[in-house]
């Protein structure tokens, strides 16, 4: 397959990376709404990114560590808001630029955030699945918060990281097996930035439930379509403002979640 190139700026040209298959689908999806949408603002914190659309809707997506061998991290850098929104939206296929990606994720998150939205339950996720002692759970990501609800329920868990060091985590190679013969798979939505998350999701088995999770999450079902993946849980921007500012000082989930609203969007897979 031959890849594309996106400008997103004038004098900045990616290459789109053709793995990248929910990434594809995203832009796909949002394409038309994005070309009626304009950005307004962006925030490149050391936690989160945000963006921010002429019409008062916001999205964050997880910043990752930038490999730049100089002070400038992102090209274009300074020309992107006053944008239409498509222009920023696909950078989410950028091939080699994670940083680009995490801006073209919060874009794509910013115009889902726009209603009308998909209908999501209250319950919170992980309390949803119903897991017991004879599930198997594997977790790409270390989610802290969650780790001890999961354990109290008896089942194994076994957390998959790609640096290691924290806690009794897994490598991605030691956890293929664990995706493989899993009941329950909770993945991390920064695979979609640092782009493992298809690889993952073609290592799993047959587990009976598949969620995508964390803040920077999608929620797009259409995105997700003959995939695995049976939840989506993220969050949406209630609070622009608030949450421009706590990114752009260098805060992360726990300080934005008075901000956000938590959505647990179950999908409905086809049979």
């Amino acid at each position: 397959m031959c890849s594309r190139a996106i400008c997103f700026c004038d004098c900045v040209t990616y290459q789109e990376e053709p793995m990248l298959t929910i990434q594809r689908n995203l832009v796909d999806v949002l394409a038309s709404q994005a070309a009626d949408s304009i950005v307004s603002e962006i925030r490149i914190g050391l936690g989160y990114t945000a963006v921010a659309l002429e019409s008062g809707h916001a999205g964050v997506a997880w910043t990752p560590k930038s490999d730049s061998h100089s002070c400038t991290h992102l090209s274009g850098a300074g020309s992107l808001a006053g944008r239409p929104a498509s222009v920023l939206l696909t950078m989410l296929c950028h091939q080699k630029l994670p940083l680009a990606r995490a801006v073209g994720l919060a874009t794509a998150n910013a115009l889902l955030s726009l209603p009308p939205h998909a209908p999501a339950s209250d319950d919170e996720v992980i309390g949803s699945l119903d897991i017991g002692a004879d599930d198997h759970v594997a977790m790409v990501g270390y989610f802290a918060p969650v780790v001890a609800k999961i354990q109290k329920s008896g089942c194994r868990l076994d957390i998959i990281e790609m640096n290691p060091g924290r806690g009794d985590t897994l490598t991605p190679e030691q956890g293929r097996k664990a995706l493989a013969d899993c009941s329950v798979a909770i993945i991390t939505a920064t695979s979609l930035i640092n782009g493992t998350l298809d690889e993952l999701v073609a290592g799993l088995g047959s587990p009976r439930a598949a969620v995508i999770l964390g803040p920077s999450t999608p929620l797009c079902p259409e995105a997700f379509q003959g995939t695995k993946i049976t939840h989506l849980a993220g969050a949406r921007v209630q609070d622009v403002d608030a949450v421009q500012r706590i990114i752009s000082e260098g805060g992360g989930t726990m300080l934005m979640k008075p901000y956000l609203e938590f959505v647990n969007l179950p999908l409905c897979l086809d049979a």
